[in-house]
């Protein structure tokens, strides 16, 4: 019997993303840490003051890491003044502090954006 429920809220599920109709869109920003990206220690919502005072690295990349190793930061998208929780850490990992281009969906209730794909942005 519990099979059977598993199945008819997974189906359920689908059938509301699908109702939804969310097609996949771009998005384009900077790999950051929530801790920096929301204010938690920064003012300017960017790597700036840590990145002046190197007390967390003397990167982008190296601030974002040191954030969520050590302060409970995790991976989000800054675009300009939004900011994006991202759900494929496993996708997303590698790219701290670099600007990217992300395909996926947004879920606005969540505020997060599902990655289909991540590419660092070309610097055309």
């Amino acid at each position: 019997m519990k099979g059977k429920s598993y199945i008819w809220i997974a189906g359920v599920l689908a059938l509301a993303s699908v109702a939804q109709g969310q097609s996949a869109r771009i998005f384009r920003g900077e790999v950051s840490d929530s801790q920096c990206a929301l204010n938690v220690h920064s003012l300017t919502r960017s790597h700036q003051e840590m990145l002046k005072s190197k007390s967390m690295g003397g990167t982008s990349n190296t601030c974002s890491t040191y954030c969520i190793e050590h302060l409970g930061g995790t991976l989000v998208l800054s675009a300009g003044k939004d900011v994006y929780r991202l759900d494929r850490p496993d996708l997303v990992h590698g790219f701290e502090g670099q600007k990217v281009k992300i395909t996926g969906t947004l879920d606005t209730k969540l505020n997060q954006i599902h990655v289909v794909k991540i590419e660092l942005e070309s610097q055309e």
